[in-house]
C-alpha cells in the first residue's frame, strides 16, 4: 500500500529484467505509444485494416515495457490476459465475444491479486456499487438471453477491480475507471442502445487509457535501487 500523498508503489516485488530489459523499456514504450496512435486514427478514419494490423500489438508491447522495467509477472500476464480479449473481439460472432469477454476476466482477476487486499474509501465503494447495480438492470432487457449472465458476472468482477485500483495510486484508479467506462460502452452497442460517432475510437481510446495506467501499479528497478 501507499503513503498519503506518495506515488504508486507496487503490491508485489518487482522482477529484475536486467541491464538489457532496462533499456530496451523506453522504445516499447514508444513503440506502444506509435501503435495506440495508429489504431486511433484508423478508427477515426474508418481504415479497418490499420485497426486489424495495430490492434493486436498493443497489449504485447505494453507487457513487453512493463516486463522490462521490472515489473511483477502477475501485471504483465494481466496485460497478456487482455491481448487475448483484444485478438478475440476482432471477430463479431458471440463465440467470439464470450472467449474475450473471458480473457479480460482473467486479466481483471491478475489485476485483483496484484492490487491485494484491504479497504478502499467507503465512499467510493458505494458509488461503485450503485454503478453496478445501476448498469446491469438498465443493460439487462436489451442484452442478448445468452449473453445477460455472463455479462452481470464480468460487470461485477470489472467493478470489482476498477475499485480496488484505487489502492496504488490515483492515476492506476483512474485506469480501473477507465477501463468501467470503456466495457461499458462495449455493453451498450451490444444491447443496441444509440451510440456516439464512431464508437469503437471512443472505446479503445478508454481502453488505452486505462492499460497505460494500470500499467503503472509497479515501481520499475531503477526507481526502486535509488529509493
Amino acid at each position: 500500500m501507499t503513503r498519503p500523498g506518495a506515488d504508486a508503489v507496487p503490491l508485489v516485488p518487482p522482477t529484475s529484467a536486467g541491464p538489457r530489459g532496462a533499456a530496451a523499456a523506453g522504445p516499447l514504450l514508444a513503440a506502444f505509444a506509435l501503435a495506440g496512435a495508429l489504431d486511433l486514427i484508423a478508427l477515426l478514419a474508418g481504415w479497418q485494416p490499420g485497426h486489424l494490423i495495430a490492434k493486436p500489438l498493443l497489449m504485447p508491447l505494453l507487457a513487453a515495457h512493463v516486463y522490462a522495467r521490472g515489473g511483477p509477472r502477475l501485471l504483465v500476464a494481466a496485460l497478456l490476459c487482455g491481448w487475448g480479449g483484444d485478438v478475440f473481439l476482432l471477430s463479431d460472432a458471440d463465440p467470439a465475444f464470450l472467449l474475450g469477454m473471458g480473457c479480460f476476466a482473467a486479466g481483471h482477476v491478475c489485476y485483483l491479486v496484484l492490487f491485494g487486499r484491504g479497504r478502499t474509501h467507503p465512499g467510493l465503494g458505494a458509488a461503485y456499487g450503485i454503478a453496478l447495480v445501476a448498469t446491469v438492470a438498465a443493460l439487462w432487457p436489451d442484452l442478448p438471453a445468452g449473453l445477460r449472465i455472463p455479462v452481470a458476472g464480468y460487470s461485477l468482477l470489472l467493478t470489482a477491480m476498477a475499485c480496488r485500483a484505487s489502492r496504488p495510486g490515483p492515476l492506476v484508479g483512474l485506469g480501473g475507471a477507465l477501463f468501467l467506462l470503456s466495457d461499458t460502452l462495449i455493453a451498450t452497442g451490444v444491447a443496441d442502445w444509440p451510440q456516439p460517432p464512431r464508437p469503437d475510437f471512443w472505446i479503445m481510446l478508454t481502453y488505452l487509457g486505462a492499460q497505460a495506467l494500470l500499467a503503472q501499479a509497479y515501481r520499475d528497478e531503477s526507481s526502486r535501487t535509488t529509493s
